[in-house]
């Protein structure tokens, strides 16, 4: 059965060029996936990579086109995608988030939906030297089959 009828998907995501712990004005920088509300599996912003692993659903809607679904995935149908979430986080206090990355599933390959796993990978500062933020598609974003 392929992913586009309802097979889990799963996703691995490889952030690189992490633009550092203090960066513009911020101080205690990490990245997360964000997790309904929540980040999950922050990362320093000077460590030399960010991976994260996790599985989206997959499901037929109505019109028969794929979507997703889970506790990663987030917007409406038609335009589901994943953030990516950066905020200051001091040691003993608070994840605070600042600005976020989206990551957008409907710019998966096919292939990657019929063998159940993807993976993307990105630079995670832009330009300014600044935490990437805002929509992230190809080519800045590379998917491939997992």
């Amino acid at each position: 059965m392929s992913a586009a009828a309802g097979t889990p998907l799963a996703l691995r995501i490889v952030g690189g060029e992490l633009p550092g712990r203090s960066c513009g004005t911020f101080e205690d920088v990490h990245v997360a996936v964000q997790r309904g509300r929540e980040p999950d599996g922050a990362v320093p912003g000077d460590a030399a990579e960010a991976v994260w692993e996790f599985t989206v659903a997959t499901v037929l809607a109505p019109d028969g086109t794929r979507d997703f679904r889970g506790p990663y995935v987030h917007g409406k149908r038609g335009a589901r995608f994943l953030y990516l979430t950066w905020g200051e986080w001091p040691p003993g206090g608070a994840f605070t988030m600042f600005r976020r990355a989206k990551l957008f599933l409907d710019d998966l390959p096919a292939s990657a939906l019929d063998r159940g796993a993807a993976e993307g990978r990105l630079g995670l500062t832009d330009a300014h030297g600044l935490p990437l933020c805002a929509a992230v598609r190809p080519p800045h974003i590379e998917w491939t089959t997992g």
